[in-house]
């Protein structure tokens, strides 16, 4: 007899905020609790564009899309997908000191 299995594809969007050798933790806008999903040896890590990324460039603070699937109570990243962060340029303010002299 053959058993059939169905493993469907979910994906999710959101911030890395962890980040370990086993697990990705997300923040997502549609979860109140962080997400956390193992990842393992078939996991690919590409860019928006499909590029490979490397495993050192993914780090807390990133932007991604997750697709994974269910096993058992676990959610296994299948393929992530690291977004460009937006950068919010900084900042800058500008002292200017000015000193007058006068003669006496």
């Amino acid at each position: 007899s053959t058993v059939e299995t169905t493993q469907t594809t979910t994906t999710s969007s959101g911030i890395i905020s962890g980040f370990s050798p086993e697990r990705i933790v997300l923040r997502t806008e549609s979860s109140a609790d962080p997400l956390s999903y193992n990842y393992n040896k078939t996991t690919t890590y590409v860019d928006a564009e499909g590029n490979p990324v490397s495993l050192p460039m993914v780090r807390s603070g990133l932007p991604v899309t997750v697709n994974y699937t269910r096993v058992g109570d676990k959610l296994i990243a299948t393929k992530v997908i690291v977004r460009k962060a937006v950068i919010v340029p900084a900042h800058v303010i500008e002292r200017k000191t000015t000193t007058i002299k006068s003669k006496k």
